[in-house]
């Protein structure tokens, strides 16, 4: 693929997530419909809609760049996917449709299998994530522009990683013990990977589940805040694999050894 301008895509993407996290928040306010999906998870029109206005804006930007998203079949049958955009339009829907707040709006831009741009927007909590480069990862918070660095406020002697659940099991206890956490907390959604490039916590640590729209935005985003995405084995983690099912993940702050 020629050489594209990710700083101008990425730009040009922010006031659509924005304007898609509005129309969340304004949805459900009025009252959602849902429904349970063939894999037993939820589904209300919110997601439909922020789908339909995060992916038309995105297929105007970048014609030739297939969008694989989460709630629409278009694309996932394509073989041999090198660059392309994945779009999971609300990650967390469980807290969407329960008027919880860590629910996020996600588009991941891939090339050569590789993350390099990333947006991720938490309407409930007004932060807007997003980046195009290393060292060009950035949360808009109140018109103000923030620079993340994952290594912030990074302290070896109270290292603490998010998780998904609040019991742990013995595998991920284990990496825990190696790289010397000392708490943890619970958190939902891509928002695990955006407060660690932030620098508010030190890691994660998952083991294989859930689908690749689910992390390309924030490993894009966490990578460029200085941070690592590895799966158990300390292996890159590459896109457009089969039914884009994610492996193990390690996800650290540069400073964790």
């Amino acid at each position: 693929m020629n050489k594209i301008n990710l700083k101008n895509i990425v730009e040009k993407l922010i006031n659509t997530f924005l304007y898609a996290g509005k129309m969340s928040l304004e949805l459900r306010e009025k009252g959602l419909t849902k429904k349970i999906k063939s894999d037993n998870t939820p589904v209300s029109n919110g997601d439909l809609e922020v789908n339909k206005i995060i992916t038309e804006k995105i297929i105007e930007i970048t014609p030739k760049i297939p969008v694989i998203s989460e709630e629409t079949s278009d694309n996932k049958f394509l073989k041999g996917l090198k660059d392309f955009w994945l779009v999971d339009p609300i990650d967390g829907t469980y807290d969407y449709i329960n008027n919880l707040d860590e629910f996020t709006i996600n588009a991941g831009l891939i090339i050569n299998k590789k993350p390099v741009a990333g947006l991720i927007y938490a309407p409930a909590k007004n932060r807007m994530f997003y980046s195009y480069g290393k060292d060009l990862a950035f949360e808009l918070k109140n018109d103000e522009l923030i620079k993340l660095n994952s290594s912030k406020n990074f302290d070896k002697n109270k290292i603490k990683f998010v998780a998904y659940s609040n019991k742990i099991n013995s595998e991920i206890e284990k990496i825990h013990k190696k790289l010397r956490v000392k708490k943890y907390v619970r958190m939902k959604s891509s928002l695990k990977f955006c407060v660690i490039a932030a620098g508010e916590y030190d890691g994660y640590v998952a083991e294989p589940r859930a689908c690749e729209w689910d992390i390309a935005a924030g490993h894009a985003i966490l990578e460029h805040a200085g941070g690592n995405v590895t799966d158990f084995d300390g292996q890159e983690i590459l896109y457009g694999k089969k039914d884009f099912k994610n492996p193990s993940l390690i996800l650290k702050s540069k400073s964790i050894s």
